[in-house]
């Protein structure tokens, strides 16, 4: 784990980048996958001056989102990537769909044009926001290098919604390289949501009846844990386990019970159950 921080014994001031980084690492985003272009130069400074984040380079923005996609289904965090402008976002955004669909924990860094220099739409110039919003479940504009730790620490937040969200930070230049604030502190993280007595009784009963049953299985449920309990279960009560037919992840191989995909099509299914 990388812990190396910014040091500003020396009065050397804080820019908005640096602020966004520390925040970032102190809520536990220690990875970021980024093909950066110069809006995000300030950003990729403050990596490399500090060891708090582990940065891989894609040389297609879709890497990077396909990587963070694949991280976040790992290990359950997540990752950030870090995209030049609107057309990085666009080329991003195929994989960036799949994992919204996965409902996987994705924090996105956009880089974007000086917000004095919007109004001149230079070539690379495009409605971010309006990007943003189909692959994401959250999306802030940052207005200002003084709201930048405090967007980042509630794009950390807005990602670990449970089962897992995208969000999307868009950081014009300026808001990378003015003078900002401290960063933000640990923040605490959305609870899990807790399954209620009565869902669990009535589940219980359904597996009583002795009528044929399945127990239907998605996400978090697909651990190699949670595989093994759902298999002592359905040995006691005679069910079937599947899953459905997209997976986030799923534990298999040699030991393990088996998980029946339910198939696509609804001639498929009807066969199967």
């Amino acid at each position: 784990m990388y812990t190396a921080r910014f040091d500003f014994s020396a009065g050397n001031l804080m820019n908005g980048a640096m602020s966004l980084l520390q925040t970032l690492v102190n809520n536990g985003v220690e990875v970021c996958f980024t093909n950066p272009g110069t809006s995000e130069m300030h950003m990729v400074a403050a990596i490399g001056e500090t060891g708090a984040m582990r940065s891989v380079l894609g040389l297609f923005e879709g890497v990077c989102s396909g990587a963070a996609d694949g991280y976040a289904r790992m290990t359950g965090k997540p990752a950030c990537t870090l995209l030049h402008l609107g057309p990085g976002l666009s080329n991003a955004s195929a994989n960036l769909h799949n994992a919204k669909k996965a409902n996987m924990p994705v924090i996105n860094l956009i880089g974007d044009h000086a917000t004095y220099h919007k109004k001149y739409d230079a070539p690379l110039n495009s409605d971010v926001v309006g990007l943003s919003e189909p692959i994401s479940h959250w999306v802030r504009f940052v207005e200002t290098a003084v709201d930048l730790p405090g967007d980042a620490a509630e794009a950390v937040v807005a990602a670990n919604v449970q089962p897992g969200q995208i969000a999307t930070l868009i950081v014009p230049g300026d808001c990378a390289w003015d003078e900002s604030v401290d960063p933000v502190g640990i923040q605490p993280l959305p609870e899990t949501p807790k399954v209620s007595d009565e869902a669990v009784s009535k589940a219980a009963e359904l597996l009583r009846n002795e009528k044929t049953t399945i127990i239907l299985m998605s996400n978090m449920a697909l651990t190699e844990e949670s595989i093994e309990f759902a298999d002592k279960i359905s040995q006691q009560c005679n069910a079937r386990l599947f899953c459905d037919t997209f997976t986030t992840r799923i534990s298999r191989g040699e030991g393990r019970c088996r998980v029946e995909r339910l198939g696509y099509f609804a001639e498929q299914a009807t066969v199967q159950l």
